[in-house]
């Protein structure tokens, strides 16, 4: 995850890891980590958030609920291939023949 201000990625989401700390929920909502924070203590985030010691995790599963994305086993690699053979068979047939 490259910049830390900007709202995640399709691809980002589904490379996430079983839970996830509260700056990433917030990237992933497209709101500011003090926004979170206070839905949190106002108990209105969108998703469930668990307290750890000093810190806020929320389940991976949760967030991607809430964000309206079905849990599918889908990898960035997977959607990167998928649009490579994509754009293949989009080609000109003389132009598959030569990229062979």
């Amino acid at each position: 995850m490259s910049h830390p201000d900007r709202a995640l990625t399709f691809a980002e989401a589904f490379d996430l890891p079983l839970s996830v700390d509260l700056r990433t929920a917030a990237r992933a909502f497209a709101v500011c980590p003090a926004t979170a924070y206070r839905l949190i203590h106002l108990g209105r985030f969108p998703c469930p958030v668990v307290r750890l010691g000093h810190q806020y995790r929320i389940p991976t599963a949760s967030l991607m609920q809430a964000l309206g994305i079905e849990n599918l086993p889908v990898h960035a690699q997977d959607i990167e291939v998928g649009a490579e053979m994509s754009s293949l068979m989009h080609q000109p047939l003389c132009d598959q023949e030569e990229s062979q």
